[in-house]
């Protein structure tokens, strides 16, 4: 598939590819994607259960979330566009034994290639960069088997986010590089409802992810208004 043909903003895959050699320094600028992965996994882990499961991870980057999903006992697939962080994924990956496997392919690519072949496909932290985020939510159901599940974690849009994702942790606190972000690429929930339902995925949870600036932690919570998970299941054909 030709670049122009796919879903993906290639000043989206620079920024990325930028932060590749630093991707697995927890002090560095992904230290909110290492200090999230807890969270993620927990919250998979208490809907789904992974063990023995085929998981999909897209939008993988350097492999946070999908070796987090493999200790957890599932076979897990990797897929990103990025090959810098692909490279340091299978690294990391190597040096810390663990059997996660990789690919350079798009989710629309491999949906072709193989439609229908898992029980849990994860996209966190992507839908909000990739130029259709609404084609990519019918990709993500084209590759989950009927009644498999899917959880993607995004970002609200409404002054809040605005505040806490962009002003606050890109140009006050900076802990993530600032432009990592545009607000009107931000995803409110009943957008994302309604991509899923014209998918064919029911929406069966939506948890807010709150960070408390004392602590300087994240946790599960409901308020929904800057960062949130979403739990959907292909319906049965």
């Amino acid at each position: 598939m030709q670049e122009s043909n796919r879903n993906v903003d290639p000043a989206e895959l620079a920024k990325f590819a930028a932060l590749a050699q630093s991707w697995w320094d927890p002090k560095g600028p992904s230290k909110p994607l290492h200090d999230l992965n807890p969270l993620r996994l927990q919250y998979i882990e208490r809907r789904l259960g992974l063990a023995g499961k085929q998981v999909l991870d897209v939008g993988c980057g350097g492999g946070i979330l999908s070796e987090a999903l493999s200790r957890a006992g599932a076979q897990v697939l990797g897929i990103d566009l990025s090959t810098a962080v692909l490279d340091v994924a299978e690294l990391h990956a190597l040096e810390s034994k663990i059997a996660v496997e990789y690919r350079s392919i798009a989710a629309e690519e491999l949906a072709r290639e193989r439609p229908a072949a898992f029980d849990l496909v994860t996209c966190m932290e992507m839908l909000e960069h990739v130029p259709d985020p609404a084609a990519m939510m019918k990709a993500l159901a084209a590759l989950a088997k009927p009644g498999a599940q899917i959880v993607v974690s995004t970002l609200n849009r409404n002054p809040l986010a605005f505040a806490v994702a962009i002003l606050g942790a890109e140009y006050i606190a900076r802990v993530l590089p600032p432009g990592t972000h545009e607000y009107l690429k931000f995803i409110r929930p009943s957008e994302l409802a309604r991509w899923g339902r014209d998918a064919g995925l029911e929406l069966r949870d939506l948890t807010g992810i709150t960070y408390h600036p004392f602590t300087r932690s994240f946790r599960l919570s409901q308020n929904t208004d800057v960062n949130y998970l979403a739990h959907f299941s292909r319906l049965p054909t």
